[in-house]
């Protein structure tokens, strides 16, 4: 800055009128060239203060709403098999239902999937969900009904129903009076879904009638798991809710998974006769 005023004001202008003047009012730039410093510095203190707590507002709600997104992927062999063993056979989880907890930064947070089995993941519902519309067009194609338009069909109808499936979950929680479950674990907990469809289409390319067993059974399954998981939310990670409601909308939750998973194995029922 003394460099910048010390030109300013050292250097002759070729123009005479405003040599006379900058000689008598030596200090005239100097002036203008710290107030300008000054403004600028104030505005960009400013602009930063505001864009630094839109930031912070930013953040805060991401971290609110959609958690940390690696935590999802972080799993192993190990968790997956158990992980599936738990989706698909709930009744034979003789464990506890409830997340494991560790002390960091001062306050409590979940481990990851690859140290929990209760956790949720994002790693098996897109593998799962890929399976499923694979699964699907392979029905097709056996049966020589498979098009690029009925594959493009049946990945939209999957993205629709795992939507479906993640609002009846996220509507229970509001239903109750609170929402605070990461809209990620929600995500997870519908996207187990594809799990027993792809077992349930498997089964159907194997033998054509299995379908139409292993289909209720799957959908069953799946209604116990996600009444037990939503039960432990609503006990221990979101801490009000209004429990003469509870019941039945647990009840709702399995009596959903049929008619959801009806239409979603219709993709492939409709076309194959």
């Amino acid at each position: 800055m003394d460099r910048e005023m010390y030109n300013t004001a050292g250097t002759q202008p070729s123009v005479p009128g405003p040599a006379v003047n900058s000689q008598n009012n030596p200090f005239g730039n100097a002036f203008h060239v710290a107030g300008s410093g000054l403004i600028r510095g104030g505005l960009g203190a400013y602009g930063g203060k505001i864009l630094g707590s839109s930031s912070e507002y930013v953040q805060s709600n991401i971290s609110r709403y959609f958690s940390d997104p690696q935590y999802y992927f972080q799993v192993n062999d190990h968790y997956v098999r158990n992980k599936l063993k738990v989706v698909l056979f709930p009744f034979l989880h003789r464990g506890h239902w409830t997340r494991i907890t560790e002390p960091v930064g001062g306050r409590l947070s979940y481990k990851p999937a690859i140290y929990d089995i209760n956790a949720p993941d994002l790693y098996i519902p897109f593998m799962a969900f890929g399976t499923y519309v694979v699964l699907a067009g392979l029905s097709l194609g056996l049966h020589g009904k498979f098009s690029p338009e009925a594959f493009n069909w049946m990945f939209v109808k999957g993205l629709l129903g795992w939507f479906l499936q993640a609002s009846l979950l996220k509507m229970t929680l509001l239903s109750l009076g609170s929402g605070e479950a990461p809209i990620l674990d929600i995500i997870a907990y519908a996207g187990y879904t594809f799990t027993g469809m792809c077992l349930a289409i498997l089964a159907r390319i194997m033998w054509r009638h299995s379908y139409y067993i292993l289909m209720p059974w799957t959908c069953l399954c799946m209604g116990i798991f996600l009444v037990k998981t939503m039960k432990r939310v609503l006990f221990a990670e979101v801490r009000s809710y209004d429990s003469s409601k509870h019941q039945y909308l647990l009840l709702f939750i399995v009596l959903a998974q049929l008619p959801l998973f009806t239409w979603l194995g219709n993709i492939t029922v409709n076309w194959l006769i």
